[in-house]
């Protein structure tokens, strides 16, 4: 059975469990096909279209361009498995940080997906990097979180609170594992 096929049938057996329309977009289709011929994180073809379907379908309201969509969640999860962390929680982080806009500055000047602090790349000797570029942007952040993860020995909700700037608060953490456990969960 050809890749186009099981992209079809997996949209289909969504369709019919109401996970996404049953006139698939057509552009969507494409550019699932296309990110999973070029995924080197996923281990498993299948596994890459079962999981950028869900993916896709959950994330369409904030970023409705299939191809753009596609392209982060490959991004997401390449970078998240690159540093041995969920994608779906790098998903939640970046929902409660910037709500996917890759242009979100806060008032404390983070940039871009994961709200990343400009002093990291004077810090690394990278003063050229551009933190609005999502691949660039979730290097750090993803690199930064597992930092964190592993200095506070595994505990979620300390290592939310570090990357955050808000260490022994609960809001933070709380709102991230919130998105995590309601929207970005792995089904």
């Amino acid at each position: 059975m050809s890749w186009a096929r099981i992209i079809a049938v997996i949209l289909l057996l969504m369709a019919a469990h109401g996970a996404v329309a049953v006139d698939a977009d057509p552009e969507l289709r494409e550019a699932l096909r296309v990110a999973v011929n070029d995924a080197p994180s996923f281990t498993d073809r299948f596994d890459a279209e079962v999981w950028l379907v869900k993916m896709s379908a959950r994330l369409e309201r904030q970023m409705p361009d299939p191809e753009e969509r596609i392209e982060l969640l490959r991004l997401v999860h390449m970078e998240a498995s690159r540093v041995d962390l969920p994608p779906n929680l790098i998903l939640a982080v970046i929902d409660v940080e910037s709500n996917f806009d890759r242009f979100a500055i806060s008032v404390a000047g983070a940039r871009g997906l994961m709200q990343i602090m400009p002093f990291w790349k004077d810090e690394i000797g990278r003063p050229g990097d551009n933190l609005m570029h999502a691949d660039t942007n979730l290097r750090y952040g993803c690199t930064i979180l597992k930092h964190y993860y592993d200095k506070e020995n595994g505990d979620l909700r300390r290592a939310l609170g570090r990357y955050n700037g808000s260490l022994g608060k609960r809001k933070y953490p709380n709102k991230v594992i919130d998105k995590l456990s309601t929207k970005w969960f792995q089904s």
